[in-house]
């Protein structure tokens, strides 16, 4: 033999070797598309029944606005809220910080002032009571 064989019969080996991680790499892409094309199955059934819900959905007679809730919102712990209730029950109109600490007998101080303005605003972000403009509370109207 000479080395000009040698060579050609290295190279046909690596050549073969080559072929058959082709061969392998053609067969793993094959069942990626196999897979992936099962997967866009899939979501072409899933995108045709959100279309049939969305054209189903579009067919319902129009319900109107959403029934008011019937659960009340719930009053925070504390004896200081239910006075605050009571005395907005028995106002003529809306009130101011001030005016709660004095219907409630307490000294019209800013400490006392600020407190109860902190827990007006805590009972209207619960929707138990309104600010129609800033620093004037109410009950909500019915």
């Amino acid at each position: 033999m000479t080395s000009g064989e040698l060579t050609l019969g290295a190279v046909l080996v690596r050549l073969e070797e080559r072929e058959r991680e082709i061969a392998e790499q053609a067969e793993e892409t094959r069942e990626q598309i196999t897979r992936l094309a099962a997967v866009l199955d899939e979501l072409g059934r899933a995108a045709e029944e959100v279309r049939i819900t969305r054209k189903r959905l579009l067919e319902l007679p129009d319900p109107g606005p959403p029934a008011p809730s019937a659960s009340a919102p719930e009053l925070p712990d504390g004896a200081a809220y239910q006075e605050i209730m009571t005395v907005f029950a028995q106002a003529d109109g809306p009130l101011r910080a001030r005016g709660v600490c004095e219907a409630m007998d307490l000294d019209p101080a800013p400490n006392n002032i600020n407190n109860v303005r902190l827990k007006l605003k805590r009972l209207t972000g619960r929707h138990i009571l309104t600010e129609p403009e800033p620093g004037l509370f109410t009950l909500p109207c019915p």
